[in-house]
């Protein structure tokens, strides 16, 4: 099985639509291992370490929004991606709060599927002769991919620490939501602004006194020592 790019975990309960997701992502190069009951999955990330995680929400028995919470809540920041059936933005938000990296709905283009495995996978990787760079408390290290204030050290997702990453990169210059979700996520109106609104309250939540982000009114957000 091709695994250049990684092995990804295929969690849908619908054969149909787990064997084209795994089709596709064969093709793009990646390993791919499909489990279809949800309990078993948890088992499966820590038995295989997978790179990635698509994990369907609406699974029976244990959902994906349970899976998710109990692998943040264990400390295991492997990316997922959330596939569902329900395009609910109250779904999509209680998503990335858990932790989840992106989000698409069904139906879905098995190629923009990859895509945007890709896109989370690529925020994974550590930027090598990068310096780390500090605003304020925050030092961010893309080489290492740390984020840190003195001696405490905080853990993001892939998606959080790209987006506070781009931020700190140019202290005091303000983006717009639409610049962040082409820039950080490589899109646009799909995903909508919400998700990068869930997303900078979510680090904040994280960073609590430490956090640069300052909310700029009707445009976006900046990176400033406060």
């Amino acid at each position: 099985m091709a695994d250049a790019r990684g092995l990804v975990l295929v969690v849908e309960d619908e054969p149909a639509i787990a064997d084209v997701v795994r089709l596709n992502l064969a093709k793009a190069g990646y390993g791919v291992h499909v489990q279809h009951d949800g309990a078993q999955a948890l088992a499966d990330v820590r038995r295989l370490r997978p790179a990635a995680i698509i994990l369907d929400v609406g699974l029976p028995g244990m959902d994906g929004i349970e899976i998710c919470r109990a692998l943040r809540a264990g400390e295991d920041w492997t990316p997922v991606l959330f596939v569902t059936a329900r395009d609910d933005e109250v779904d999509r938000i209680i998503g990335l709060e858990l932790g989840a990296d992106d989000y698409v709905t069904k139906p879905f283009s098995p190629r923009e599927l990859v895509a945007r495995v890709g896109g989370v996978l690529r925020r994974t990787k550590g930027v090598p002769g990068v310096a780390p760079q500090t605003v304020g408390a925050l030092t961010i290290d893309a080489g290492q991919r740390r984020t840190y204030a003195g001696e405490r050290e905080f853990a993001l997702t892939a998606t959080e620490f790209d987006l506070l990453a781009h931020l700190m990169r140019r202290p005091g210059q303000v983006f717009t939501r639409e610049q962040l979700l082409s820039e950080v996520w490589g899109y646009s109106s799909v995903a909508g602004t919400r998700t990068v609104d869930v997303h900078i309250a979510q680090l904040r939540a994280k960073l609590g006194a430490t956090s640069p982000i300052r909310t700029v009114r009707g445009v976006g957000y900046a990176a400033e020592s406060q």
